[in-house]
């Protein structure tokens, strides 16, 4: 009886707006729901082979699956990831002592579900690529002036540019034709790296065969692969029947702890005031005081590990330190949290959220999940005492108060906004012949 008594007081304190046509009364109005394009099957499984196949890297040694695997929640369980010149896969992973990295990747990796929703239109941490119909073909990105069009969405263009990474894809000083044109300043040029990349795929039988199937005709380009990929993971990774969303829509209601949990989220913990809509993100920037750890982002020049975020987008000062809100579907399964991974655990991430300040003054860099990287220097921004009381300085969100039982509550909602659905898997082979990551 007590228990029916709670969820009662639960969905009573929801009722924040009339509901939205056809869903639950009593129930919070999250807007339109998210709009998916149709999938291709055919153009998503051709996208799936290039996600797994090592073909599109530098040095042939890692893929798009090595930061975004959907063994770790289409990330990678990491902090800080170790990409070209790293081995294994995951937590496990660590530096190839025969072709170590220069770095740690600065950011941590981030997840993939539901990216083909048309309102995920702004992509990485800091949403320096993003829908922008000023822009040639319609999307602004870090290589400005040089973009091309050609590319068929911002998710498209976005799943390209970690291959012109060093410390992702690309590798390192002139150790393959693609590092060497990074290096060059040879990127979406006419022989530069996206062009070299394509070449590589363009003369594998595999490929050519797959590719005259879906794209009858025509080159195989960079721009292709791209928008190939994209199909793949708004295919693969469409995330939208948890408990949470068949509860909304008149289903079985959420077990009591994820129901005191998700009034709390849309009531007291204040919560949806970022996380809003169905899939929880109101896409926009906020400063929280998130502690920084890892090489920071700095041109090749600079000497600092800071990571100011979106103001390195606009040179705002008002954006320093603010990120892009995440969507926390399938939240429980993308540990570690926060722009850098400085968070192992939700309880943790969802109690520096109660006091931003507090909580950065207290951090220790134990709480990251970092794999070994010799000469790396993990905390000089986080041993900066000026740099930290900058990035408190600028946090916006109000500390709150509340208990262990109310934060295990919440932890109970967001394990209703699981839904990991896979639905081509990691493949047996890629045409290539390279080792397929992960399997």
């Amino acid at each position: 009886m007590r228990g029916g008594r709670l969820i009662g007081a639960a969905l009573a304190a929801l009722a924040l707006a009339a509901p939205a046509a056809g869903e639950g009364a009593g129930l919070p109005d999250l807007g339109p729901r998210p709009v998916f394009a149709a999938p291709d099957p055919a153009r998503a499984a051709l996208g799936q082979l290039l996600f797994y196949d090592p073909i599109l890297s530098g040095n042939r040694a890692v893929s798009c699956a090595t930061c975004h695997h959907p063994r770790f929640g289409t990330s990678d369980g990491l902090a800080l990831g170790i990409g070209d010149g790293g081995l294994g896969l995951g937590p496990d992973r660590r530096p190839d002592p025969e072709n170590p990295p220069e770095q740690r990747v600065p950011r941590n990796a981030q997840a993939l579900w539901n990216l083909g929703a048309a309102e995920f239109t702004r992509f990485f941490h800091d949403g320096r690529l993003e829908a922008d119909p000023s822009r040639p073909g319609g999307i602004r990105t870090p290589l400005g002036a040089e973009m091309t069009a050609g590319f068929a969405s911002p998710l498209a263009a976005q799943a390209m540019f970690p291959v012109l990474s060093p410390d992702e894809m690309a590798g390192h000083y002139a150790e393959n034709e693609v590092s060497k044109a990074v290096r060059q300043g040879l990127l979406s040029q006419e022989g530069g790296a996206w062009d070299l990349i394509a070449a590589r795929v363009g003369v594998l039988p595999g490929y050519r065969a797959r590719f005259d199937a879906v794209l009858p005709g025509q080159e195989i380009t960079f721009h292709a692969i791209a928008n190939l990929l994209a199909d793949f993971i708004a295919h693969e990774w469409r995330a939208d029947d948890a408990p949470f969303d068949r509860a909304m829509a008149g289903g079985a209601p959420l077990d009591p702890a994820a129901a005191r949990g998700m009034a709390l989220f849309y009531g007291e913990a204040g919560c949806s005031a970022c996380h809003s809509g169905w899939l929880q993100t109101d896409h926009g920037f906020h400063a929280i005081a998130m502690p920084q750890l890892g090489p920071g982002k700095a041109a090749r020049f600079e000497r600092h590990a800071r990571d100011t975020g979106r103001m390195r987008v606009t040179g705002r000062a008002g954006d320093a330190y603010a990120f892009r809100t995440p969507s926390l579907r399938n939240v429980t399964l993308t540990a570690p949290y926060g722009h850098d991974g400085a968070y192992a655990t939700l309880e943790g991430v969802i109690r520096h959220h109660l006091a931003p300040a507090e909580a950065l003054r207290a951090w220790d860099i134990g709480q990251a999940p970092l794999p070994p990287l010799p000469g790396a220097v993990d905390d000089r921004a986080a041993g900066d005492a000026a740099e930290i009381e900058a990035i408190a300085a600028a946090a916006a969100l109000p500390p709150r108060a509340l208990s262990d039982a109310q934060v295990a509550d919440l932890v109970a909602f967001l394990h209703a906004l699981e839904d990991p659905t896979e639905r081509l898997g990691v493949p047996e082979a890629v045409p290539s012949g390279l080792p397929v990551v992960g399997r």
